[in-house]
C-alpha cells in the first residue's frame, strides 16, 4: 500500500507531520482529517524501486493528454483546482500523479496555474508556460490549453513521421554491414584456405575481396578503435557550441536533408508563433520563445535580430526574409498577415502549409534514400559474388590446361 508523508496543524495549533498508509491521496486526506489534522500538505513517498522503474520524466504525449483532459474539464464548469486534483487521482502513472498533486498543493496556497507549472521546467516548455500565462490574464485558459494538445499532437505526428520513414533505410543500412562483416569474417576466409590448397593463380577482384577480408580480420581492433576514436572526437567537439552551430549549418546544406530540416524548423517556428500571438502573447516575447524552441544554432542566431528590427518599423516579414532562412512563400504568407491585422491565422496557415510540404519532402528523401542503401547492398553482394564465380572459372580453365 503506498505511503503518504503530511504536514499540518492539529486543534491545538501545534504543527504535526508523518507518514500515512492509504489506497489513495484522498483516503489518506480523510484519514487524516478524521485526526483532527487540518491545513494538510500531503504527498505520496517514493521508494528507490519506484525511482527505477517508473524514473521523474514525463512524456510529451502525457503532457498532450493533461492538457485535453484539463481544458475538457474547465469548459464544463469545474474549477482548475478540482480539475487537477481529479487527473492526480486518476491517474496510472506515479510521476503524472506526484506532480498533479504538488500542482494541486501549490493551487491551494494561492498560486496560479502557470506558477505552479514553473516547477517542471522540462515538462513543460516555456512557450508552453508563456501561453498558459497570458490564457490565465484573458480567462481563455480552457481553450488555449486546447490548442496547446493540438500543437503537442501536431508536432508529435511530425516526429513520428520522420521516425518511420528513417527506420526502414536504417534497418537496411545495419543490415549491410552485418552481412559485409559476415562475409568478411567467416565466408570469405573459407575460400580463401580452398584458393590456397589448389595453387591456382586468382583473377584481382578475387585477390582484392581476399586481401579486404584478411585486412579486416586482422585489424578489427584497430578499425573499431579508429571509429570509437571518432565518435569521441565528435562528442568532445560538438560539446563546445562552434562544433554545434558547425553541425546544424552543415545539416541545413545537405541536399534534400537540408531543405527537410528547414521545413520542420519553418513548420515549428510559424506553428509556437501562432500559438501564442492567438493567446495574447505580446509578439517580442513569442519570437524569442518561437526561436529558442528550435535548438538550431543557425536559426537562432540569424533570429536574433529579427526583434530589433521589428521594433525599428521594419515589421515581422522583412526581417524574417533578410535570414534567408524562411522560403518566400512563408514570409509572403506573413506579409499578407501584416497588412490584413491577421498575423495569427496567417501564422496558423503558414505552419499548415509547411507540415503538409514537410510530409512531401520526407517521403521525397526516404524514396531518394532507401535506392542509395539497397544499390550499395547489392552492389557489394554483386562484387563477392563475381569474385567467387570468376575464381572458380580461372581454376577450373587451369585444370584443364
Amino acid at each position: 500500500m503506498p505511503k503518504f508523508a503530511y504536514v499540518g496543524v492539529d486543534l491545538a495549533g501545534d504543527r504535526v507531520k508523518g507518514t500515512q498508509k492509504a489506497p489513495s491521496r484522498g483516503d489518506a486526506e480523510v484519514a487524516l482529517y478524521e485526526r483532527d489534522y487540518r491545513d494538510l500538505r500531503v504527498t505520496e513517498k517514493k521508494n528507490i524501486l519506484q525511482y527505477e522503474i517508473s524514473g521523474p520524466r514525463i512524456k510529451r504525449e502525457q503532457v498532450m493528454h493533461l492538457s485535453r483532459q484539463i481544458a475538457a474539464f474547465l469548459r464544463a464548469g469545474l474549477p482548475i483546482l478540482d480539475a487537477v486534483h481529479a487527473i492526480g487521482a486518476e491517474s496510472d502513472n506515479s510521476s503524472v500523479r506526484r506532480m498533479m498533486h504538488d500542482i494541486e498543493d501549490g493551487l491551494r496556497t494561492g498560486e496560479r496555474f502557470s506558477d505552479t507549472l514553473e516547477r517542471y521546467p522540462r515538462v513543460f516548455p516555456e512557450f508552453y508556460r508563456g501561453i498558459v500565462r497570458s490564457a490565465e490574464l484573458t480567462g481563455e485558459l480552457d481553450m488555449v490549453l486546447s490548442r496547446l494538445a493540438i500543437y503537442i499532437q501536431r508536432d508529435l505526428d511530425a516526429r513520428r513521421k520522420i521516425k518511420s520513414a528513417a527506420m526502414y533505410p536504417i534497418a537496411v543500412a545495419g543490415l549491410s554491414v552485418v552481412t559485409v562483416l559476415v562475409l568478411a569474417l567467416y565466408v570469405l576466409p573459407k575460400f580463401e584456405d580452398f584458393f590456397a590448397d589448389l595453387d591456382a593463380d586468382l583473377p584481382w577482384p578475387t585477390r582484392f575481396m581476399l586481401d579486404t577480408s584478411e585486412f579486416i580480420g586482422n585489424w578489427w581492433w584497430a578499425i573499431l578503435g579508429g571509429v570509437a576514436a571518432g565518435a569521441l572526437l565528435s562528442w568532445l567537439i560538438l560539446r563546445f557550441e562552434r562544433g554545434k552551430y558547425a553541425r546544424d549549418a552543415f545539416l541545413l546544406k545537405v541536399p534534400v536533408l537540408g531543405t527537410t530540416i528547414q521545413y520542420a524548423l519553418v513548420e515549428r517556428f510559424c506553428r509556437v508563433m501562432a500559438s501564442m500571438v492567438s493567446a495574447g502573447v505580446n509578439l517580442p516575447e513569442a519570437i524569442r520563445v518561437a526561436t529558442d524552441s528550435l535548438k538550431n544554432r543557425v536559426f537562432i542566431k540569424r533570429l536574433n535580430g529579427v526583434t530589433e528590427q521589428m521594433l525599428e518599423g521594419q515589421g515581422l516579414a522583412g526581417p524574417l526574409a533578410r535570414t534567408e532562412l524562411f522560403p518566400g512563400t512563408a514570409t509572403s504568407m506573413l506579409r499578407v498577415g501584416e497588412e490584413t491585422g491577421s498575423m495569427d491565422t496567417q501564422l496558423e496557415v503558414t505552419a499548415e502549409y509547411y507540415e503538409d510540404e514537410l510530409d512531401y519532402k520526407i517521403a521525397k528523401l526516404t524514396s531518394l534514400f532507401e535506392p542509395i542503401v539497397i544499390m550499395v547492398m547489392g552492389g557489394i553482394v554483386g562484387f563477392v559474388a563475381i569474385a567467387l564465380v570468376s575464381a572458380m572459372y580461372g581454376i577450373y580453365a587451369q585444370v584443364e590446361i
